[in-house]
């Protein structure tokens, strides 16, 4: 597909770096404005857009993604004192949200061994939501945090995997109203296409939501989280996955034969201490700057 500078221009706009749309600003206050060809042009090139618009936007500008990660993560409080208070639980979960989880979650809270089993087989919920389920609290209140934890995550998960949303309230009826809102505003990018506007998932927001799932899931699991589950689960590759906890601060390590996996697949454990390693640059973006 051969695109002609007008429409590369749109491109830029519909789906450029913020430096690029910078700089593709400046020039067109240098450009003498012919308005007739613009309109031609930019019908065109909406065409073109309405074409390739959400494949474009669904692989993303990939070069910006390792250099913008830190957008994508939730708020890093790097001064904190213990490990709970470096991705406060407030910041992924409101205490609005957290209370209109009590209804769907409730179902977790009373589960029999007997329902986990019928939900493994049937795959209704993800590997890391399974296993975790087999070891809720016995305590009233600490169980029925993890249980709404577990939801609001399994939910996540499962909203990673929708393209364009078309729906209001993708996940169902089941699912609050202000945690539909919550996943369309947070988790979804803007895009034009058809002479409309969708909310789609783009590659830098599928990371957002593992950077999300990462987070809550440490809470969940005393801040050590498998991560080849949840990459498993969420069907990353395994270099994606370490980038993205990489950018976390945690401690990478390597464990073998944990519940739930084939025991051969080595499995990497995510750890989340203090002090938090000091972040360093991520191998693609030491090339990239090679090439450039």
């Amino acid at each position: 597909l051969h695109l002609s500078h007008a429409q590369v221009d749109l491109c830029i706009e519909a789906f450029g770096t913020s430096k690029q749309k910078r700089a593709l600003n400046s020039r067109r206050m240098n450009a003498v404005g012919n308005d007739i060809l613009n309109t031609a042009v930019t019908k065109a090139a909406a065409n073109v857009i309405d074409a390739k618009g959400v494949t474009a936007l669904i692989q993303d500008v990939a070069q910006d993604d390792v250099q913008n990660m830190s957008m994508f993560l939730p708020p890093c409080h790097e001064d904190a004192d213990k490990p709970e208070h470096v991705y406060k639980f407030e910041d992924i979960l409101s205490p609005a949200e957290f209370e209109a989880l009590q209804g769907p979650a409730a179902a977790f809270v009373n589960i029999t061994p007997e329902e986990i089993t019928k939900k493994t087989e049937e795959k209704s919920h993800c590997s890391f939501v399974l296993e975790e389920l087999k070891f809720l609290p016995v305590d009233e209140k600490s169980r029925d945090h993890k249980a709404r934890c577990l939801w609001f995550l399994d939910i996540l998960i499962k909203f990673s995997f929708l393209k364009v949303i078309k729906k209001k309230y993708p996940m169902g009826p089941e699912c609050p109203h202000i945690i539909s809102r919550k996943l369309m505003k947070n988790f979804t990018s803007l895009t034009y296409n058809n002479g409309s506007v969708q909310n789609l998932i783009s590659a830098s927001m599928k990371t957002k939501i593992t950077a999300y799932v990462i987070a809550l899931a440490l809470h969940i699991n005393n801040f050590q989280v498998d991560l080849t589950i949840l990459q498993n689960d969420m069907k990353l590759q395994e270099s994606r996955m370490m980038d993205i906890a990489k950018a976390m601060r945690l401690k990478v390590s390597k464990a073998k034969g944990l519940p739930g996996l084939e025991s051969d697949q080595n499995h990497r454990l995510g750890t989340l201490s203090l002090p938090l390693p000091v972040l360093k640059a991520s191998g693609s973006q030491r090339k990239r700057k090679k090439m450039n």
